[in-house]
């Protein structure tokens, strides 16, 4: 076997880092869960540790398998920057794009796609504004916006819009290292509804956690609700409380330098879905057109 590792061994890797499960994994790429299971053993192998943590439920990452996936995020990034750039320097595209973005993703999603995309249509005037899903959706049938990118798993206006997800993101119970829950096998939201809960408010987040905390039949006890991924990811960190939030703002460790760990619920809980929105029955300005293709072909929509 090769001692350099595969981008199908990584691709393969991410997938199944993204969905939690190596089922799942292999319906969203199309290939069998023993090539999903092969790639991963293989890799496992050349990097000379462990990546998962295997369980009932699925798998999730190892401390060591989430320093392998920020690095595997960078390597298809630059795969695709290398097979996009070639076509996607354009100096002759002119003209203002006007880009709503709801407040999640301008922390943990754009920047680096909103900086290629100046870098590789220079002609063009970015203008990125932030703004509630509300105010966005408003905002694109009257034409403020151009386009979004949003979480499009919030969106209301399902008429007047169209949408396109690019990303699907889990959602992990977060715990402080050392946690008692984490040497159960199998956790519910009903098996933490007695620990304090950290509830994020930010892009309605405590409307979507309450759907799903509902029809899973039991209620969280909020200790605190909170605007900031950041102070849950301290209050989580320090023993404050637990919570449930998706991988794409997941950091494994604190501004305080402490660890936080997830787990797979067994309890089925919604992916956080994020993509591109815009107005229906409208002619996209060429810079929109453009934004689109740039993200339809991102290293996101295709692999993560």
């Amino acid at each position: 076997m090769s001692k350099e590792p595969t981008l199908r061994q990584i691709r393969y890797f991410m997938a199944a880092a993204n969905s939690g499960q190596v089922s799942r994994a292999a319906r969203d790429l199309n290939v069998s869960q023993s090539a999903i299971t092969t790639a991963i053993r293989q890799l496992e192998e050349i990097v000379g540790t462990v990546l998962f943590s295997r369980h009932s439920t699925g798998v999730s990452l190892t401390h060591d398998g989430t320093i392998f996936l920020e690095h595997a995020r960078r390597i298809f990034a630059a795969v695709d920057e290398a097979v996009y750039a070639p076509r996607a320097l354009r100096s002759d595209l002119t003209g203002k794009l006007k880009v709503a973005l709801t407040f999640t993703v301008t922390g943990y999603f754009i920047p680096r796609y909103l900086e290629r995309f100046t870098r590789d249509f220079p002609g063009v005037q970015l203008q990125p504004m932030e703004a509630s899903r509300s105010e966005i959706e408003n905002g694109l049938v009257s034409g403020i916006y151009d386009i979004a990118v949003l979480l499009t798993s919030n969106i209301a206006d399902q008429e007047g819009l169209v949408f396109e997800t690019l990303l699907r993101s889990p959602r992990r119970l977060w715990l402080p290292a050392s946690h008692p829950l984490l040497d159960r096998k199998v956790l519910s939201l009903n098996d933490i509804a007695q620990e304090p809960y950290i509830m994020l408010t930010v892009d309605e987040a405590s409307n979507t956690a309450q759907r799903y905390w509902n029809l899973a039949g039991a209620r969280p006890k909020t200790f605190i609700r909170t605007s900031s991924i950041e102070a849950v990811r301290s209050m989580v960190a320090i023993g404050m409380g637990v919570t449930v939030l998706s991988d794409m703002v997941y950091r494994p460790w604190s501004l305080e330098g402490l660890r936080v760990e997830t787990v797979t619920l067994s309890t089925p809980i919604p992916t956080m879905d994020v993509g591109l929105a815009w107005a229906v029955n409208v002619d996209l300005p060429p810079p929109a057109q453009a934004f689109l293709e740039f993200m339809r072909s991102s290293q996101i929509y295709r692999s993560i």
